[in-house]
């Protein structure tokens, strides 16, 4: 009896010890705010310094676990099957609408939390252009349940051709014609994102599909309508018709990257890549340093207009800390040091951030139609936005949105998709795409010893430039 008293009173202790340990370790994991981004996509700064400005606003210690990823899929595989408990996570317009499609998210504005911030003065939703949240509305989403309320915008941009001036002129640049010039085989680089290349595969191949049956002329493109509806088009003839033109393409690619394509540019061993207006930036700008010239365009036929956002994933385990870093990410201050970290645009729009576009942009100056994007609290197009100097890459001209569709979703079909993708790239490996794999992995080491004194000399020749501009003016 003694015996079983003991064994009885041995049990009790350890499940005791059981629960108090597990009760302290959800205390200590309610202090963790994990964050999972693109990969030099913010100031990292900016991490600490919300640690501090979040105990300000609610009396709680919180440390953020950062960690980064460079392909959609790959963080949403995370997620979907590994139910990662990510707090916060910056997927693409079109992996947000899976998202909400298969119940993965929680919401970000609900009445209580507006009103909490509403009280603490804090709120900074609003700042997000009417454009980007209009932009996230079109999102499909189940029924009754609005995108803007599952999403916040972070950074958007379009998706072009960055190209050397030294061997395309602007004018070839103007068209998807250039992505199948024989005469650049083996250096052109496209980025390693299907929908980003499909997308605007698709609309080329509906273009030059039309002139052939004589329903627009030579000089004639699709019109908006169209390459809104071709954003849906996921069917299997027109995966066969981009397969067959991307097939075409890969005769000439010298690699299919995910990061890499910047340095190939800027070293002249690219002359043009297929890629997001931000990358294009970055590399526009190192490239200047060892007098490469590098240009960025829009093509005629069309293209896409990308947005990515901030969700908070179903997994999550510290969402109040989550609302908080989305919201914090919003404050114009913290927008323009992001985009000044990342050559980037923020989706935040507000007369702070109008106010800064001269000392953000360092490329060529053009002036530039900005009244969709920058409007006030009533409604109004800011005076003066309808004819901004600014970097044309970083700000696209309202001419430019209006030949850009918004990607989507392809649910079931995607699986086609990437089947597509991979036989294209699958194929055979040109000499050219061997020698860029060895080269992308050879530069992978050296740039995670050298990245963060790399990010820290471009951020100080940016400042410099900012300062000598500001002295200049005065």
């Amino acid at each position: 009896m003694r015996k079983m008293i003991y064994s009885l009173w041995a049990l009790l202790v350890v499940c005791f010890s059981l629960g108090m340990m597990s009760c302290t370790s959800d205390e200590e994991r309610m202090q963790i705010l994990k964050v999972y981004n693109w990969g030099d996509y913010i100031d990292e700064d900016l991490l600490v310094e919300f640690e501090e400005w979040y105990k300000e606003q609610t009396g709680e210690e919180v440390e953020i676990i950062y960690q980064t990823f460079d392909i959609n899929e790959v963080m949403l595989a995370k997620i979907e099957n590994g139910h990662a408990d990510f707090d916060v996570v910056c997927p693409s317009e079109y992996i947000i609408e899976r998202m909400m499609r298969n119940n993965m998210l929680l919401p970000i504005i609900t009445p209580e939390f507006e009103a909490e911030i509403n009280a603490r003065d804090i709120n900074y939703f609003h700042c997000v252009s009417p454009y980007i949240r209009e932009q996230f509305s079109l999102l499909e989403a189940p029924e009754g349940q609005n995108p803007n309320d599952y999403s916040v915008g972070y950074m958007w941009g379009t998706t072009g051709i960055l190209y050397n001036k030294r061997y395309v002129t602007d004018e070839e640049a103007s068209s998807w014609d250039l992505m199948f010039d024989k005469r650049l085989k083996d250096k052109i680089f496209v980025k390693d994102a299907f929908r980003d290349v499909y997308s605007p595969m698709l609309i080329y191949a509906k273009t030059l599909e039309a002139r052939a049956q004589g329903e627009l002329g030579e000089d004639e493109y699709i019109d908006i309508d169209t390459i809104h509806d071709l954003m849906y088009d996921s069917s299997d003839e027109s995966i066969a018709l981009v397969e067959s033109y991307l097939k075409r393409m890969k005769e000439l690619v010298a690699g299919w990257e995910a990061d890499f394509g910047k340095e190939m540019m800027t070293q002249e061993k690219a002359w043009i890549n297929l890629m997001w207006s931000g990358d294009a930036v970055w590399a526009i700008d190192e490239a200047t340093s060892v007098d490469v010239e590098l240009g960025y365009a829009v093509p005629k036929e069309g293209s896409v207009v990308w947005f990515d956002g901030w969700v908070i994933p179903k997994y999550a385990r510290n969402v109040r800390a989550a609302r908080y870093f989305i919201d914090y990410m919003c404050m114009p201050e913290n927008a323009i040091r992001n985009m000044e970290a990342t050559g980037y645009v923020s989706v935040v729009a507000t007369e702070e951030v109008y106010a800064e576009l001269e000392n953000l942009s360092c490329g060529e100056m053009e002036a530039c139609d900005l009244s969709y994007l920058f409007v006030d609290d009533e409604g109004r197009s800011i005076e003066g936005s309808d004819s901004v100097f600014v970097d044309p890459v970083l700000y696209p001209d309202r001419s430019v949105i209006d030949r850009c569709g918004v990607m989507h979703d392809s649910g079931d079909r995607t699986d086609k998709m990437l089947e597509m993708w991979s036989r294209v790239k699958g194929d055979n490996l040109s000499t050219g795409m061997l020698v860029g794999i060895i080269l992308f992995f050879s530069l992978m080491l050296i740039w995670g010893v050298w990245r963060k004194v790399d990010t820290y000399r471009r951020k100080q020749r940016h400042i410099k430039r900012r300062h000598q501009h500001i002295k200049n003016n005065k």
